[in-house]
């Protein structure tokens, strides 16, 4: 094609309608002539008992039987005293036109199985008149022969239709749902792809073997047959996928794991063999496949052993990616954030020969993400994009794209003609604390105890040397929290020590301690507070080696449940009795960090009653707002998280 594009069949009109249209002509028919045979006079129906009454009044004068049925017409004043009844509308539209009751009437009696029926006729000396049985209509004998088949035949019609123009679902389960791009309107090229450039650098082979094979056959070399995407969520695999092909400039068969197993056995099977025919008519080209662990598990993960569907879709797979030549120019890509329950025989070489790493952005490629979304949109000339970037730690690419869509509809919102910075801060606190709750109704004494509870965090925070700088502190309700007090790191941080997990756990628990300080009581406000405390000093306990007590060990075994698709559990392999110094060690951490927290706001109460009248007072204190206050006094700082960072 000269466009580049697959010749697509014009839309036509829909076999459905047309096919009722004709149904609905057809019964119109039918009823235009059975309308038109119907007697033009009224016939009033009589029962045989009412009918030899008027034989015995000798009002019966002649008779005409036809088939099973006997017509006649009688005076209308015998008619009324045998019992006939005469329709209410003849009754009413005769005395509106003022006409007189008519003479007489025509009646039908239906005939019994009476033989003397005819001898008191020619007894009475009634004319007796026989007419033959009426011939059934041309068109009753035709739709009575042929309309079966006609039927049998527009359904067929119908089907065939409906399988031609590929939207009929009922014989094309063994057909793959891969969705074909040739040539798309707006090419998606590494230039919608910011940061991950050492990703962009694995794939650059595949994009110049796909330009030009002969490149890499003629030193006997050969290509990769798959490359795996990993990485979290949201990070750009999907997207990357994209643009390797519209980089390479082949048709790219996009489908996602899931599409391939249905509910019928051997369906997942023939839609792979479907995939890969049709991969090696647009050959070269790329296969994407998303969310490949939705098919692509450990065998043996499920109940049905070797026969599970999930896993003959999986085998021939495995056939059909070690039967295809790299010669065909065929390259097949494949994203999952979970490689650890995959099977093994998918990653070794010759099939997905190559494992490109997406991690989360840093600083600075969260800057480049940034001005790929924003460069279609109108900025204010007030927003820095490299303090929303340092401001978003640990955001994928996804979150930030959703942080600039959420900015733009706040602007739209406000009727304002540019996004400024006011509407980038306002959307980053919906996506990281969740949306304000107004609305929602909490007593002054509450609101007073949750004043204190994220005062009680800020203050912690900011008395703690080392700590990740006071964001925002808030005691309106978001999402799920009634109050939140938001730290953002300076920087990323890869690798966390024993101090500054510490540090983190006292922050944790500067909401309780001031609760029990002020208040002098316990509240359920601290839960997760409590709960992610607890299950820090574990892990340092556990995992990282961090207890002077129990030494640098790691207690406790991750096991890969293979039946239940090889999730993680934690196998115990400890005695009792190091169990028990493990929960002493956890307690004594969560419990040291606790009477610190206590001190600090004990040693600096003034300071914490300054902070919650302006929370009472503001309901939001930006960071900026509690330095300034912090200003006026003259802090009592922690000295235990100093001397261990010196003794370090």
């Amino acid at each position: 094609m000269p466009d580049g594009k697959l010749p697509t069949k014009p839309p036509g009109p829909s076999v459905g309608r047309g096919l009722l249209l004709w149904l609905i002509i057809m019964v119109a028919v039918i009823l235009v002539f059975n309308f038109s045979n119907m007697p033009r006079e009224g016939i009033y129906t009589l029962s045989y008992t009412q009918f030899l009454k008027l034989i015995d009044r000798g009002a019966v004068k002649s008779v005409v039987i036809k088939e099973y049925e006997i017509y006649s017409e009688v005076p209308y004043k015998d008619f009324l005293e045998v019992g006939g009844k005469v329709k209410p509308i003849v009754q009413w539209m005769g005395k509106r036109k003022g006409q007189p009751p008519p003479k007489s009437v025509r009646v039908k009696v239906v005939i019994p199985n009476d033989p003397d029926l005819i001898k008191t006729l020619k007894a009475r000396g009634i004319q007796i008149y026989v007419k033959p049985p009426e011939k059934p209509p041309w068109y009753m004998n035709f739709l009575s022969n042929w309309l079966p088949l006609i039927v049998l035949v527009a359904i067929w019609i119908f089907f065939m239709k409906q399988m031609q123009a590929g939207s009929g679902r009922a014989f094309t389960f063994g057909k793959s749902r891969a969705r074909i791009i040739v040539d798309q309107g707006k090419k998606v090229t590494f230039k919608d792809v910011a940061d991950i450039e050492e990703a962009k650098e694995e794939v650059k082979e595949i994009i110049e073997f796909l330009k030009d094979p002969k490149k890499f056959q003629r030193l006997g070399g050969k290509m990769p047959k798959g490359v795996l995407l990993v990485g979290p969520p949201g990070t750009g695999k999907t997207l990357l996928a994209k643009a390797i092909a519209g980089e390479a400039g082949v048709p790219f068969l996009s489908i996602s794991g899931s599409e391939f197993v249905e509910m019928f056995v051997g369906v997942g099977a023939a839609r792979v063999r479907d995939l890969f025919e049709q991969a090696r008519k647009h050959a070269p080209c790329i296969v994407f496949i998303d969310e490949i662990d939705a098919v692509g598990r450990q065998r043996g993960a499920g109940i049905g052993g070797g026969h599970d569907e999930r896993e003959q879709t999986l085998n021939q797979l495995l056939v059909e990616m070690d039967g295809f030549d790299t010669s065909e120019g065929i390259v097949i890509l494949a994203a999952t954030n979970r490689p650890d329950v995959l099977d093994p025989a998918l990653l070794r070489p010759g099939r997905f020969d190559r494992r490109v790493v997406i991690p989360k952005p840093d600083v600075k490629g969260r800057l480049e993400i940034l001005k790929v979304h924003t460069r279609d949109k109108p900025l204010g000339e007030d927003v820095d994009l490299e303090v929303i970037a340092r401001g978003t730690p640990g955001f994928s690419g996804a979150d930030l794209a959703n942080i600039v869509n959420e900015a733009a509809l706040i602007a739209a919102r406000k009727g304002k003609d540019r996004i400024e910075m006011e509407d980038f801060e306002e959307a980053k606190d919906k996506v990281l604390m969740g949306v304000e709750r107004r609305s929602m109704i909490i007593s002054e004494s509450e609101k007073r105890l949750i004043a204190y509870h994220e005062a009680g965090h800020a203050l912690v925070a900011k008395l703690i040397p080392g700590t990740d700088p006071v964001h925002k502190v808030t005691i309106i309700p978001r999402g799920m929290a009634l109050g939140v007090t938001q730290q953002l790191p300076e920087e990323d941080r890869y690798i966390h020590t024993k101090d500054y997990l510490l540090k983190l756990i006292t922050v944790l628990l500067g909401g309780r301690a001031a609760e029990e300080i002020v208040f002098k009581r316990q509240t359920t406000g601290a839960a997760n507070d409590l709960e992610r405390a607890t299950d820090i000093a574990r892990k340092m306990v556990c995992f990282y080696g961090m207890s002077e007590k129990l030494g640098p060990l790691s207690f406790g075994r991750r096991d890969e449940l293979v039946f239940l698709g090889r999730d993680l559990v934690l196998s115990k392999e400890y005695s009792e009795k190091t169990a028990q110094e493990i929960d002493n060690e956890v307690k004594s951490i969560v419990t040291m960090c606790y009477q610190e927290a206590k001190k600090l706001l004990s040693d600096n109460r003034e300071v914490l009653e300054a902070i919650v009248e302006a929370l009472m007072e503001k309901e939001v204190i930006s960071g900026e707002e509690l330095d300034e206050i912090l200003s006026r006094f003259e802090l009592k700082r922690s000295t235990m998280f100093e001397e261990e960072q010196d003794a370090a």
